[in-house]
């Protein structure tokens, strides 16, 4: 079955959507299966900046139907305003389809991220505070709304006063906070359903419908491995599965329908809130500072600048298992161009002096290793013009290929700008 997925392997902002643009082309749908506006990726097209933040990548190609899936969380608002600033760019949005068992993300919710964050205090998870995590829980308790009861004004209305029964209550007896206007939210939410309606669909159809007439279908997520809800650094996650694994649930779709699944890996690492980083560069370090300068490490959404730090294998490696990737897309090699060596993560060194060369289980164990770097000599100039590999100077090469040794995978993909005509193609091994 021709589909594709393409996952983040580390924190999430490895740039995944410059290559979904990238491979979208070939693709007659474009699929998001997860997550929330808490995630953006932006795009670099002929110079012009688009930061999406829901709708798929694939929007950028006209022949493309670019899917939002029923693991996805949608605030409508901003799905609208979305639509809009691509309408402005010329950027024709009549494609979309938004599937009807997605969830919506209602006003409560993100009044409840809000103040439980502040309640947290310095046990915060760092979390957005766009709501993701209680519309995933609403779900998850299956008191949740969904787009298609927006096309019912009285369920709609009947779910809404179920739903503030209990959050007004929580909001008032729990955290002093006013409770939310039923009559004001219902108005809100069913004003924008003359311009949502057109694009509700059966999207489970429409993917099997492609896959079965033999074409390409481009599953893309939204944060990374080590922020699933399973998989990563709990409870410094996000609250859905951005692993390959998650498509199943988020789109609709069985494992046999997928078989390529693409890693994308910084050529160094980034995240952004709290939770352990073991080759994090601290604030003051030179060599983080530069990375977050030139690789423009802030928040597409939120603007907040990410934590920097080198390039862990012991995380790639178990990330290629965990999504069983065929291949790594390896971005912002050109950030590095400025550095005289490069460090790589190649084991851990817990407490007690055990070495381990895959990530440790136990949490406590993770958030005290220290570790473990080969050094290599960085090429002292820029690469932003490369159009082959082996073009690349030689340094950058065995870089290269020594990631993808440690990796297990071929590195098929190199990105050396935010372009989207900077991306280096390589055959199934360098």
């Amino acid at each position: 079955m021709p589909g594709t997925v393409i996952v983040g392997t580390q924190w999430g902002d490895e740039g995944k959507g410059r290559f979904t643009d990238y491979l979208a082309k070939e693709s007659a749908l474009c699929v998001r299966y997860q997550g929330g506006h808490n995630a953006g990726h932006t795009l670099v097209v002929d110079g012009e900046v688009f930061a999406l933040q829901l709708v798929p990548s694939g929007v950028l190609y006209p022949h493309v139907t670019p899917v939002i899936g029923n693991g996805v969380v949608i605030d409508p608002a901003v799905l609208l305003a979305e639509i809009d600033m691509l309408e402005a760019k010329h950027i024709d949005t009549s494609n979309l389809q938004i599937s009807g068992n997605a969830h919506l993300i209602m006003p409560y919710h993100q009044e409840l991220d809000r103040v439980t964050e502040r309640f947290l205090g310095k046990n915060k998870l760092g979390t957005t505070k766009r709501g993701i995590g209680p519309a995933y829980a609403d779900k998850a308790l299956r008191v949740g709304i969904r787009v298609q009861d927006l096309l019912d004004p009285k369920i709609f209305r009947e779910k809404l006063d179920l739903a503030l029964r209990e959050k007004n209550g929580v909001l008032a007896k729990v955290y002093n906070r006013l409770p939310l206007d039923a009559d004001e939210i219902c108005d809100t939410y069913l004003a924008m359903v003359p311009r949502l309606e057109p694009l509700i669909a059966d999207t489970v159809h429409l993917v099997h419908d492609a896959l079965d007439a033999g074409q390409h279908v481009l599953f893309e997520g939204a944060q990374a491995t080590y922020l699933d809800l399973d998989h990563g650094t709990y409870p410094f996650v996000t609250s859905s599965n951005p692993v390959a694994g998650g498509v199943g649930t988020g789109a609709g779709v069985g494992p046999l329908a997928i078989d390529r699944v693409i890693g994308v890996a910084k050529a160094y690492v980034t995240r952004v809130g709290s939770g352990p980083f073991p080759t994090e560069l601290f604030d003051g370090d030179d060599v983080g500072e530069l990375l977050v300068e030139r690789g423009a490490e802030f928040g597409t959404n939120t603007g907040r600048r990410r934590r920097p730090g080198w390039l862990d294998a012991v995380m790639l490696r178990h990330a290629v298992r965990l999504n069983t990737c065929t291949e790594i897309a390896m971005t912002k090699l050109d950030v590095l161009a400025a550095l005289p060596e490069i460090k790589v993560c190649v084991a851990y060194l817990g407490e007690d002096g055990t070495r381990y060369e895959h990530v440790p289980y136990h949490q406590s164990v993770l958030h005290k290793v220290k570790p473990v770097y080969e050094t290599l000599p960085g090429w002292k100039c820029e690469i932003d013009r490369v159009e082959r590999f082996d073009d690349l100077p030689a340094e950058a090469r065995d870089f290269v290929r020594f990631v993808q040794e440690l990796a297990g995978v071929p590195i098929t993909f190199i990105g050396v700008g935010p372009g989207r005509e900077q991306t280096v193609v390589l055959p199934r091994a360098a």
